[in-house]
């Protein structure tokens, strides 16, 4: 098979199912006429961009304006790519999600940092029944949310979100930059954003399933966290000691050789009912402190992780969305974190392997959402199934 052959075939294949996706490189010189071509002919109801921070964002999201029909386009920048070969760098990753399978209302939440919670709660609302009444029959339904991954507000708006959302599920991502964490992007139909969310409602003729899956297991290592900054999502000290310090002396460690490396492979959880959620850490600042990629508050009990093999977790984790029925495919926001676990672990190919098998495309994000929560390193998404007949 020649190189247009196998072009061509990946195209193919990435049309197949119930969304249709492409994927062209950030550096291409007309990258929204490259996308059309691969989308093939819509209509479609939704348009998801997610470009490698290294792509002209701006100039993505102007010829996006308007490029796919009546479609909204949502777009954000990403801390690495879920695409056609898994694990994917410098790549723009579009999503359309067809008209005859799916209905959407989207739209944008700004100044996430000056939230009115019961405007944004009655906008909502308004919306899902705007979203009812053009949806008509389609039995299914998800929400997508695209938040800034350095706003520092993805707790305080799903909560606010989930007082709207009545039984729709919903699921999101951090937007990234990255290993940079300096500036992230979003855009709606053309306009660029910061310090805000996208929010896609939708209807579907295909059956769905939203999931989160984390391959960590809680050890009996536990912490107090004893003085912090919940604003900024900071921890200065631990068991009444210097954070880093105290955190490197639990690991067996040397406080100077903390790094993302070592943050990803011992991950902290914290328990919220029966269950754990991650609080990662995001890095280590010159005075001994912690800077989390969540909340966190003074009192809270955190609890050292081990890693189960995530390539196996993550095989068995997909495979088991397939126990009924197979899905067509699977749009994930994965967290960077595990992508650095992948890396350090040499499991980067097996990983992506498995994500590519059960079809997986979507972004590497800062953080993850899923219903009322914001969780870290966990891949979080919606599993799409061949529509009923009818």
């Amino acid at each position: 098979m020649d190189g247009a052959q196998a072009s061509s075939a990946g195209e193919e294949t990435h049309r197949a199912g119930a969304l249709r996706v492409a994927q062209v490189s950030c550096d291409a010189p007309d990258p929204i006429t490259a996308i059309s071509d691969q989308l093939g002919p819509g209509p479609f109801a939704l348009v998801c961009l997610f470009a490698s921070p290294r792509a002209d964002f701006v100039g993505l999201n102007r010829d996006a304006a308007g490029a796919f029909g009546k479609a909204d386009v949502l777009a954000c920048t990403t801390a690495g790519e879920l695409g056609r070969h898994g694990y994917e760098e410098g790549q723009i990753i579009a999503v359309a999600f067809p008209s005859a399978l799916f209905t959407a209302v989207c739209y944008a939440i700004d100044q996430l940092d000056q939230l009115d919670t019961q405007a944004v709660i009655d906008d909502l609302i308004q919306r899902r029944m705007a979203l009812n009444h053009r949806a008509g029959v389609m039995p299914s339904e998800f929400s997508v949310l695209m938040v800034d991954g350095l706003s520092l507000q993805e707790e305080n708006l799903t909560s606010v979100l989930a007082s709207g959302m009545g039984a729709m599920p919903l699921f999101g991502g951090s937007t990234g930059d990255g290993t940079n964490f300096t500036t992230t992007w979003l855009g709606l139909n053309g306009k660029i954003r910061r310090n805000a969310a996208l929010l896609a409602l939708v209807r579907s003729r295909c059956p769905v399933k939203v999931f989160t899956v984390d391959h960590l297991v809680p050890t009996e290592i536990r912490m107090v966290v004893t003085a912090a900054d919940p604003a900024r999502r900071i921890v200065t000290e631990i068991n009444a000691e210097p954070a880093a310090v105290e955190y490197a002396r639990l690991l067996g460690k040397d406080p100077n050789q903390l790094d993302t490396f070592t943050f990803a492979a011992h991950p902290v959880v914290v328990r919220l009912g029966d269950t754990h959620h991650v609080r990662s850490i995001k890095k280590v600042e010159d005075d001994g402190s912690l800077v989390f990629f969540s909340a966190i508050d003074e009192g809270m009990v955190l609890t050292l992780a081990e890693h189960q093999d995530m390539a196996r977790h993550l095989d068995a984790a997909l495979t088991k969305l397939g126990k009924d029925r197979v899905p067509e495919q699977i749009l994930g926001f994965d967290c960077l974190l595990r992508r650095i676990e992948a890396g350090q672990f040499q499991q980067t190919r097996a990983i992506s392997d498995i994500l590519t098998r059960h079809r997986v495309v979507g972004f590497n994000t800062y953080g993850e959402q899923f219903g009322a929560l914001h969780v870290n390193q966990t891949l979080t998404g919606v599993a799409f199934y061949a529509p009923d007949e009818e």
